[in-house]
């Protein structure tokens, strides 16, 4: 996680930046939404039938990734060395919970307007040589994807089995990824590919990182994966096939691109609390405001015990989750590496936002169920982070492995 760790958590600093980010969506995004509302009501204009976004809407995504940049949202939460804001693990925290908070689930221009380490710049770049394509991917002017896991590779990452050979001034680069987020439409991926196989093999080395642009002779989509019955989708599997990229390619040094997967996944588990927590925050606030409004034997629902329970249940475990997630990211903003911690955090905050949203939906009846609220997308989308950078699995191993070394820490 260092390379979110730039400076001091700052309160007041946070609490503007907050209020600013919340405030260029509703000053810049809700505008280009309005626009085109009818087009992203409408999955078949959103998706193409091969499953990929509508150029339309990647164009969009590009406009708002430009101009909170310009305004100086987009990379805030990027290392001073890479010419981001630098703010730390908490700030970084905060925005991406309160993004979710505000805008809710059913939406995908708004949470283009912060910068994501699968998607664009971050921490993960500061050893970059490609000068160009950072600057880019700094101003929003082009997006990235992570290609990290493969067929046979997923929570075990050292199984990976994309290759890349050194061929004189140039790397060769073959195998294939999976589950790769902004696949279908990123212009720059981020591969890790074993370039040492015997180091590898011991999980000593042996991975090095490469950033490829997709236009690259040799890289192709050769499908996007859709998830929950939906038409299309954001995640794909990449093939390199034989793909020759320069020297500059390179990120940081051969043979520890795995130090640089491992920092990535780590911010990811952040983002993934900010996103849990916020997106059951949002539904929280709906499941009260109906409880007061809807009415059954002429008395409002919120009077009767079953209503309440769920109410207090969820936000019981929802303050839980943040207060974890809180003191995590002040460990890390320490420089601490907090492995148990975020283990903990991220484990409590997918899992607890997946039981609120679950009861946020019982409160409203059968409205929860409807499209018209979008509880459905919320908890799918936090459904899927319970999986994503870590298994709630993984993450129980993790921890139990941290404690039984000695680290009884709390």
């Amino acid at each position: 996680m260092t390379g979110l760790i730039s400076q001091e958590f700052d309160a007041d600093l946070a609490a503007m930046l907050i209020e600013g980010l919340l405030g260029f969506v509703e000053q810049e995004v809700v505008p280009l939404e309005r626009a085109n509302a009818e087009a992203l009501a409408d999955a078949r204009q959103v998706y193409l039938p091969t499953g990929r976004k509508a150029p339309w809407l990647v164009d969009l995504e590009l406009e708002v990734r430009q101009r909170s940049a310009e305004a100086g949202y987009f990379a805030c939460t990027v290392p001073t060395e890479l010419g981001g804001g630098g703010q730390g693990p908490t700030v970084y925290f905060l925005l991406w919970e309160a993004l979710y908070h505000h805008c809710g689930a059913g939406r995908i221009l708004p949470f283009e307007a912060l910068a994501h380490f699968a998607t664009g710049p971050s921490g993960v770049l500061v050893e970059a040589r490609d000068e160009a394509v950072v600057a880019d991917l700094l101003a929003g002017r082009r997006s990235m994807c992570f290609g990290l896991s493969e067929p046979d590779s997923g929570s075990d990452a050292w199984g990976m089995k994309t290759s890349a050979v050194r061929d004189g001034d140039e790397w060769r680069i073959t195998g294939t990824k999976q589950w790769t987020t902004n696949g279908p439409s990123a212009d720059v991926c981020l591969v890790f590919a074993v370039t040492d196989a015997e180091r590898a093999k011991l999980r000593r080395g042996g991975v090095s990182a490469f950033l490829v642009p997709t236009d690259t002779p040799g890289f192709s989509v050769d499908s996007v994966i859709t998830l929950f019955g939906h038409i299309g989708g954001d995640e794909a599997i990449l093939s390199f096939d034989d793909v020759r990229v320069p020297a500059a390619a390179l990120v940081g040094e051969v043979d520890s691109g795995f130090t640089l997967a491992l920092k990535a996944v780590n911010e990811g588990r952040l983002y993934n609390c900010g996103r849990a927590i916020g997106l059951a925050r949002w539904c929280l606030d709906q499941a009260v405001d109906y409880a007061k409004q809807r009415r059954t034997f002429d008395r409002p629902i919120a009077d009767y015990q079953a209503i309440q329970w769920h109410l207090a249940d969820s936000a019981t475990e929802l303050y839980a989750a943040r207060c974890m997630t809180l003191d995590c990211a002040r460990r890390l903003e320490r420089g601490e590496r907090a492995i148990k911690e975020l283990s903990m955090s991220k484990l409590m905050a997918t899992e607890a936002g997946c039981r609120a949203i679950d009861r946020c939906t019982q409160v409203l009846g059968a409205m929860g169920l409807t499209s018209e609220m979008r509880f459905y997308d919320a908890w799918q989308q936090v459904r899927t982070v319970r999986i994503a950078e870590g298994s709630g699995e993984i993450l129980r191993r993790t921890i139990a492995g941290r404690l039984l070394q000695g680290d009884l820490s709390l």
